[in-house]
C-alpha cells in the first residue's frame, strides 16, 4: 500500500518527527498539511512551517502551511476547511505536536501545566474531533483512514509519574484518546494507533533539556519509517496498538537499525520515558 495521493494532517511538522513522517509521506507522493504556530526563524528551535513546506515538496509530496494553533478551537477547524479545500479531504491525521516540562510539582507553574494539558490532550482531542467528520467520508471511499497518535503506552506504574506528575499526565492523555477512540471509530473503519520511541530522539527541543547527549540518541527517520508502516496498514486490522518503533520495525524485517544513530556504531542509547 502507498500514500501516494493520501492527505496528511499532521501537527507540529515544522521541524523533528513531525517533519519526518511527512517528507517519508511525501515520498510517496503525499499531500501533507501542516499545522503549527511556528512562521518565523527562531535561534533556538530552527524550522517554520514554510521551510518545512518546502522540505516536503522537495521531498515528492504537495504541501499547505498553515499558521495555527491546536488548542483553539476556531483555529483547528480553520486549518480542516484549508485543507479540505485545497486536497478534497484529509485522510490520515497524526497528533505529533506536543509540550514538554519534566519538572517536578513544585517546579511546575499552572501556566506550564496549562499549556501540556492545552496542546497534548486538548489539542489531540480537538483535532481528532475536527477530523473525524472527513475520516469517515475517507473510510466510506475506501482510502483507509488512520489516526496516529505520538505518544506512549499506558502504565500504571509510580516510576513514570513521580519525576513529573504534569508531564506523564499529559502524554497519558493523548494515549488515552488512542484507546477510546480506537474503540469509538472501529465500526467506521478509521484505525486510531499510538507510536512512541524506544530510545530518546534526536529532536531541536531535546536539545534544550539540560545535560542530554544527543549522541546517545537516535533520528526522527526511525519514527518515520515505523509511523509509516503504521498508515499503510489495514485501520480495519490495525487499531488501538500502542506501538514501540523498533518492536514494529522488527514485526516487519528491519532489525538493523545503525542508521537510525545519530552516532554511527552507538550501543548505549539513552531509553525514552514510558517503557516498561
Amino acid at each position: 500500500m502507498s500514500l501516494k495521493g493520501k492527505t496528511l494532517f499532521i501537527t507540529g511538522a515544522s521541524r523533528g518527527i513531525g517533519l519526518a513522517i511527512a517528507k517519508r509521506a511525501a515520498a510517496d507522493g503525499a499531500n501533507i498539511a501542516l499545522i503549527a504556530k511556528t512562521t518565523d526563524p527562531n535561534p533556538k528551535l530552527p524550522g517554520t512551517i514554510f521551510s518545512a513546506a518546502a522540505e516536503i515538496e522537495a521531498a515528492g509530496g504537495q504541501a499547505l502551511p498553515i499558521a495555527g494553533d491546536i488548542r483553539e478551537e476556531a483555529s483547528v477547524l480553520d486549518a480542516v476547511r484549508q485543507t479540505v479545500e485545497r486536497f478534497g479531504g484529509i485522510d490520515i491525521l497524526v497528533n505529533n505536536a506536543s509540550a514538554i516540562s519534566l519538572t517536578p510539582t513544585p517546579a511546575t507553574p499552572m501556566k506550564r501545566f496549562d499549556l501540556m494539558f492545552g496542546v497534548n490532550v486538548r489539542g489531540t482531542y480537538l483535532c481528532t474531533q475536527a477530523t473525524l467528520a472527513e475520516l469517515i467520508k475517507s473510510a466510506k471511499a475506501g482510502r483507509n483512514p488512520h489516526v496516529l497518535n505520538m505518544s506512549p503506552p499506558l502504565s500504571m506504574k509510580a516510576h513514570w509519574f513521580r519525576g513529573h506528575v504534569a508531564y506523564t499526565m499529559a502524554k497519558y492523555g493523548m494515549s488515552e484518546c488512542t484507546l477510546g477512540h480506537a474503540a469509538e471509530f472501529k465500526p467506521h473503519g478509521i484505525g486510531v494507533n499510538s507510536l512512541w520511541p524506544r530510545t530518546a530522539i534526536a529532536t531541536a527541543a531535546l536539545q534544550m533539556i539540560p545535560g542530554v547527549d544527543i549522541a546517545k540518541c537516535r533520528t526522527p527517520e526511525i519514527l518515520a519509517d515505523a509511523a509509516y508502516l503504521i498508515l499503510t496498514s489495514d485501520p480495519k486490522t490495525t487499531t488501538g496498538n500502542f506501538f514501540i518503533d523498533d518492536e514494529l520495525l522488527a514485526q516487519h524485517g528491519v532489525t538493523e537499525l545503525d542508521k537510525y544513530s545519530v552516532t554511527p556504531g552507538t550501543k548505549d542509547f539513552i531509553p525514552d520515558f514510558f517503557v516498561d
